[in-house]
C-alpha cells in the first residue's frame, strides 16, 4: 500500500478555484490508477475524478466534468486535482485514493490506500 497526504484544501468564493495535492509515499505509486473522492455532510462518499497509471487518461463525475481536472507527475510521487469554477454544493472533505492495477473504477471500495482528507469549503 501507499501512504497518501492531501494538502490544497481551504475556504474559497463560488466561481474561485482550488488545487488539491496528494503525496504518496512507496515505490508503487507509478503502478497505481489514483482517485478523488469526496463526502459532504450527511452523504455517501462520491467519485470525482480518476488518472490511468501513466496519466494519459482520465475519467470524471459528470457533476465535475469540464470544471475540475486530475493529473499526476509520477517522478513526484503526486497527484493533483484542480478545481475551477467551484460552487457551493462541491464543499466537502476530498479525498485522494490509490488501488493496484489498470482499471479506473469509481466505487470507493474498490480503492485500498486513503489520505486523510481535506476540507473545500466554496461560499455563495
Amino acid at each position: 500500500q501507499v501512504q497518501l497526504v492531501e494538502s490544497g484544501g481551504g475556504l474559497v468564493q463560488a466561481g474561485g478555484s482550488l488545487r488539491l495535492s496528494c503525496a504518496a509515499s512507496g515505490r508503487t505509486f507509478s503502478s497505481t490508477v489514483m482517485g478523488w473522492f469526496r463526502q459532504a455532510p450527511g452523504k455517501e462518499r462520491e467519485f470525482v475524478a480518476a488518472i490511468s497509471r501513466d496519466g494519459g487518461t482520465a475519467v470524471y463525475a459528470d457533476s465535475v466534468k469540464g470544471r475540475f481536472s486530475i493529473s499526476r507527475d509520477n517522478a513526484k510521487n503526486t497527484v493533483y486535482l484542480q478545481m475551477n469554477s467551484l460552487k457551493p454544493e462541491d464543499t466537502a472533505i476530498y479525498y485522494c485514493a490509490a488501488r493496484t492495477g489498470t482499471i479506473m473504477l469509481r466505487d470507493p471500495a474498490d480503492f485500498t490506500s486513503w489520505g486523510q482528507g481535506t476540507q473545500v469549503t466554496v461560499s455563495s
